[in-house]
Order: structure tokens, then C-alpha cells, then sequence
């Protein structure tokens, strides 16, 4: 297992984008509009995904800011199969709080789990 991501929701995709790579000098790796989700994801990073962990900037489209506590999305872990881990996780005494199933406006297979605090903990099939 590996930390794949960490999401981050924004109320100016460009406006962000431009501050992650022209201030902290990240490189934009990868956009991509989900028009029937109405959303775009952006991912940032110092490498490619492949080798490292990454930043997911999501702008849900007509929403122009967050409360203070409601920006922060999730931490993302890849695992072989989301469904056995999903199982595994019930079994230990977890919360899944979404069931394995493709993502919303996509075919990737993703849970989510819920931490003893509410932080929420994406499940991603391994690619």
C-alpha cells in the first residue's frame, strides 16, 4: 500500500493551478473535466504519479469557495482490489462509509472510509 493522493477542494481551479506551479513549483500532471459530475480534477506534483505522492485539486463547478474545515477532501491509498479490501476493512471493525463501486462520471473502482475522527480515506484499485 502507498499514499497515492491528497485532495483539496477550490474555488478557482487556474487561479490555484498557478499557485501550486508558479509559486511552489509543482508541475501540473494531469486535467480533466467530468462534465456529467459537473467537476474538474487537477493533479500536481513534484514527479510523475507513478513513483510519487501528488495533490488533487477538485473545482466543483459553480462553487466559488469553502467554509474554513470543509476544503480538505480525503487521503487516497492504492490497494490491489478494492472490493477484498473493502471486506477486509468491515471484517477489522472499520467504517466504509461509500461501498466499492466505480467513481461518480467515471469507470475507476473506489471505496471510502471513514477514520475514528470522520476523516474520510479513498480506496483506489491499484491502475
Amino acid at each position: 500500500m502507498r499514499i497515492l493522493h491528497t485532495m483539496l477542494r477550490v474555488g478557482d481551479l487556474d487561479r490555484s493551478i498557478r499557485f501550486y506551479t508558479e509559486v511552489l513549483g509543482m508541475q501540473l500532471l494531469r486535467r480533466k473535466d467530468y462534465p456529467e459530475g459537473k467537476f474538474t480534477l487537477a493533479f500536481l506534483g513534484y514527479g510523475d504519479e507513478a513513483a510519487n505522492t501528488v495533490l488533487e485539486l477538485t473545482y466543483n463547478w459553480g462553487v466559488d469557495h469553502y467554509e474554513l474545515g470543509t476544503g480538505f477532501g480525503h487521503i487516497a491509498i492504492e490497494v490491489d482490489d478494492v472490493y477484498r479490501a473493502t471486506e477486509t476493512i468491515k471484517a477489522r471493525g472499520g467504517k466504509i462509509i461509500r461501498d466499492a463501486g466505480p467513481m461518480n462520471a467515471g469507470s475507476t473502482i473506489i471505496a471510502f472510509v471513514a477514520d475514528p475522527d470522520g476523516y474520510e480515506i479513498e480506496l483506489i484499485g491499484a491502475r
